[in-house]
């Protein structure tokens, strides 16, 4: 067996890498850490590269060596890093390093920056470099730089891979087979891009994929880097983006794992109120070491160039932003405050660095509290990212819905609130995993009343997403109307599609998607105020909200009538800004979607009257818990330009 030294001339490349690693600026630290083929002296070989500052050895042990004893490597310097050449090891053959810890304590730790481990229960490091791969997505990415994220739809598709479909012995389905399979269900629905739960490798299942052990590597349970890869393309290749969640904030405390991995706080903070994440049982990243900081950057940008993710949604933002949202003890800064200041400073780094290389990428922020300027640009004060979930919409808007209908006149401000507020940063409205699991119900158990009235709110629920200003986000198995709560380990209820209700439901959700998609009102100006004019805002009496939204050009404008009761209202008048000629859009209360209407109102035609500050008016009959959306067919007046 061949274990060599690295001459002078490659221990200066190191040395150099390895400074800008040290000093928080090497954001490409996948490229110089971890597995990487070489040929060096004329051999094939792989060097392997490993940050432990404060082990007394480390040696790498695996199938091409005795795995008790562990192969020597060599210190770097005064880098803290440990490297070596091996000429024996094999991509497919397994290691792990020896670490003689700080207080002399002997143990086996994976690579951080490995890119493939064992498939579960085993846990050893998979000896493996990046692939190459040959992108053939290139008009995809072209279109991306010539058209704004905010002026355009977005309309995201939430799937947990493992539990999206089951094969009949139960087993999930491989990422090659989601290729055939999830991508044309998306592009048939009318969704614009797939946002994975995290796919990274991890021990347990019920974590979901949130507490992670191999950051750079695709979990070994879902397939291989090269898979995942082929469907990112082929959903490019389909006009459809691909997010994924990613977890920088907190990581998996399994003791093969990072935590404490060379005896003393090195991934984690060195104060253990910090270090310990109790909420979670997990280690929290010490955001403020450098080291820490090229790691964590260096893999956000990974998975963007690697994988040609289209975004990442940075999942416990609100865990790295404060010193106190953690349970059990804490210390504040030394004014009294609770913001945890390296967390806010690595955040915008984060952003900026992965907004210089791609400034058409999604940095999403799963952020719960009413921290501002959350997606607003760090030269201005804020975090950076461009999109943040909006947790109160949603809060309020599913107590709204989980309401008896009796009662929804009285807190009618959980509806009407969102308006005050929904420019002050760039919104996604979510219905994600988290509002369907641990005994929340599902969206269509959540209704109240018989089956056909819990169908019948939520599709009203759903289409009043749809017209809010802001982005959309819809979880699996909310499409048809699945009535069970996810479960992890169970794919979705697919054979409710054989109900007749579920299946109009799934139709309904088709035919939503795609109107939104065509209707440039509905995205075109969603961060502008401009982009709505509220008509009727304090209905509270007939639980009735009526606004038109409106795209660039002054035709492009619908107006939305939202009927939040099982009450039909007729001869309802609402303003509108021409003179002319409407027609309905969407009422879902059609019988084809589930309802019980078999025409459409129309053609309905303006009076010259004033009604909600507007000069001409509509008389209608809204249907009872219902969404009508009314569009210009013949009008007059209308400005050019």
């Amino acid at each position: 067996m061949a274990n060599r030294s690295m001459n002078e001339d490659i221990k200066e490349k190191l040395e150099k890498e390895l400074y800008l690693f040290n000093n928080g600026e090497h954001f490409d630290s996948y490229l110089t850490m971890g597995c990487k083929y070489e040929n060096y002296e004329g051999n094939n070989g792989f060097r392997f590269t490993v940050w432990a500052p404060n082990a007394k050895s480390v040696g790498l042990v695996g199938d091409f060596s005795d795995w008790h004893m562990g192969i020597e490597m060599e210190r770097i310097g005064k880098t803290g890093c440990w490297t070596m050449f091996n000429d024996q090891a094999i991509e497919g053959q397994c290691y792990k390093y020896r670490i003689e810890q700080f207080d002399g304590t002997v143990k086996l730790k994976i690579d951080p920056y490995a890119f493939e481990f064992e498939v579960r229960p085993n846990d050893a490091s998979i000896v493996k470099d990046l692939p190459e791969k040959k992108w053939r997505d290139g008009l995809w990415t072209a279109n991306k730089k010539r058209f704004s994220i905010y002026e355009r739809p977005l309309n995201i598709y939430e799937v947990h891979l493992s539990s999206w479909k089951h094969h009949e012995d139960d087993s999930w389905y491989s990422i090659p087979e989601l290729q055939q399979e999830l991508i044309p269900y998306v592009k048939k629905m009318g969704y614009t891009h797939i946002e994975f739960m995290p796919l990274m490798e991890h021990p347990l299942d019920a974590s979901w994929g949130y507490q992670l052990t191999g950051y750079y590597a695709l979990s070994s349970k879902f397939g291989t880097m090269e898979d995942f890869q082929n469907f990112v393309e082929a959903a490019h290749l389909a006009n459809i983006g691909v997010l994924m969640d990613w977890v920088p904030g907190h990581f998996n405390r399994n003791d093969y794992g990072m935590v404490y991995f060379d005896g003393t706080p090195q991934f984690e903070y060195k104060d253990k109120h910090k270090a310990e994440n109790n909420r979670w049982g997990t280690m929290n990243f010490d955001l403020g070491k450098d080291q820490v900081q090229s790691f964590l950057i260096s893999n956000a940008l990974y998975w963007i160039e690697q994988f040609h993710l289209d975004g990442l949604r940075v999942d416990a933002v609100s865990s790295m932003l404060y010193l106190d949202y953690d349970i059990g003890e804490w210390i504040p800064n030394e004014d009294g405050s609770n913001h945890n200041k390296v967390g806010v400073e690595f955040i915008q780094k984060l952003n900026e660095k992965v907004f210089e290389r791609h400034p058409d990428t999604l940095m999403i922020a799963e952020e719960s509290t009413a921290w501002s300027k959350v997606t607003k640009p760090v030269y201005m004060g804020g975090l950076g990212f461009n999109y943040k979930w909006n947790m109160g919409w949603m809060n309020d808007t599913l107590k709204f819905f989980e309401m008896d209908p009796s009662s929804r006149k009285h807190h009618f401000n959980l509806i009407t609130f969102s308006f005050m507020y929904a420019f002050n940063e760039n919104f996604i409205l979510p219905f994600s995993h988290d509002e369907v699991v641990h005994g929340k119900k599902s969206l269509i158990h959540k209704m109240p009343g018989d089956r056909y009235n819990q169908f019948s709110s939520l599709r009203t629920l759903e289409a009043y997403m749809m017209v809010h200003p802001g982005k959309k986000l819809n979880f699996m198995g909310n499409d048809f109307g699945q009535f069970l709560e996810w479960r992890i380990h169970e794919g979705l209820e697919w054979q409710s599609l054989d109900d007749e209700m579920n299946a109009k439901h799934l139709y309904f959700m088709e035919s939503l998607n795609l109107l939104y998609k065509k209707e440039r009102s509905l995205w075109e100006m969603d961060h502008q105020t401009q982009g709505i004019q509220i008509l009727d805002a304090d209905n509270a009496a007939e639980t009735i909200l009526a606004f038109i939204r409106k795209g660039k050009k002054p035709r492009d404008f619908v107006i939305v009538i939202c009927n939040f009761v099982p009450n039909e209202r007729k001869g309802y008048k609402v303003g509108v800004p021409f003179e002319g000629v409407y027609e309905e859009y969407l009422n879902t209360e059609m019988q084809e979607y589930g309802g019980v209407w078999t025409t459409q109102q129309g053609p309905l035609k303006t009076t010259k009257e004033m009604t909600h500050q507007q000069d001409y008016t509509i008389e209608l009959i809204v249907p009872a818990m219902s969404v009508l959306i009314l569009r210009p067919k013949r009008i007059f007046g209308v400005p050019k330009n």
